[in-house]
């Protein structure tokens, strides 16, 4: 298949996702691709990393692996890919732009290709995932990634093939992240599994992930109110 039918089906896929005759959905989708709208989120898993490590250098240790992931996920797609690929946003496309829904005028500036919101929160998706073990944290913020994902497409500021090899990107970096972060870290301390109903594999307790996760849901919800409100 040529790129020419891939760049084609591409920009046919993204129509599948791209507005809505709804302006709630429209505030909903304004409010979900901020990154403040997810600062209690972070803050949450800030929360999770402090209370279940012993010591400065173990906590700052997981801090710094989290900001290596954001480094790394949004560097690449930044500073190397978008300028190289040079491929502009849907909503800046000539030949696309007077198609696609447009939110609050948001066009963006930059390039499309690949997207940053979907290697950044993949990234972090998939290291906390590694490094706390917990089945259920996993799919939540897994799935936390993917919203952002859609927020992109159906604002128009990127593609689905942004969008997968944007994650795709996120996956492998978090991955590699997460390798480095246990070599340095079990150098200082044992390996440990815990077998117990109160914590995960890891040693982090449930219902610190617990805490976590009620933070997305409520955020979520809070997204969802602040829809009803933002666009008029």
């Amino acid at each position: 298949m040529s790129l020419e039918r891939l760049i084609e089906l591409d920009q046919s896929a993204l129509f599948f996702f791209n507005g809505s005759d709804s302006m709630f959905i429209d505030g909903l989708a304004f409010v979900l691709t901020s990154g403040l709208t997810w600062l209690p989120l972070y803050l949450a898993l800030l929360y999770l990393v402090v209370k279940n490590n012993e010591t400065m250098a173990q906590i700052g240790l997981i801090i710094g692996c989290s900001v290596l992931c954001i480094i790394l996920a949004d560097g690449i797609s930044e500073h190397l890919f978008k300028p190289w690929v040079a491929r502009p946003r849907p909503s800046n496309d000539p030949i696309i732009k007077y198609s696609v829904h447009i939110v609050n005028n948001i066009r963006g500036m930059d390039y499309s290709f690949f997207s940053a919101h979907a290697a950044n929160t993949m990234s972090i998706a998939i290291f906390f995932s590694w490094l706390v073990r917990s089945k259920l944290l996993s799919v939540f913020l897994i799935l936390w990634s993917f919203v952002n994902c859609w927020t992109r497409m159906y604002l128009g500021l990127h593609y689905p093939g942004d969008i997968s090899v944007g994650l795709l990107w996120g996956f492998i970096v978090g991955s590699i992240v997460y390798l480095f972060f246990r070599k340095i870290y079990f150098l200082v301390r044992p390996k440990l599994n815990y077998v117990s109903s109160q914590y995960t594999r890891t040693g982090y307790a449930l219902s610190d992930v617990h805490v976590v996760i009620t933070i997305l849901l409520l955020t979520f919800c809070y997204a969802v109110i602040r829809g009803v409100t933002i666009i008029q």
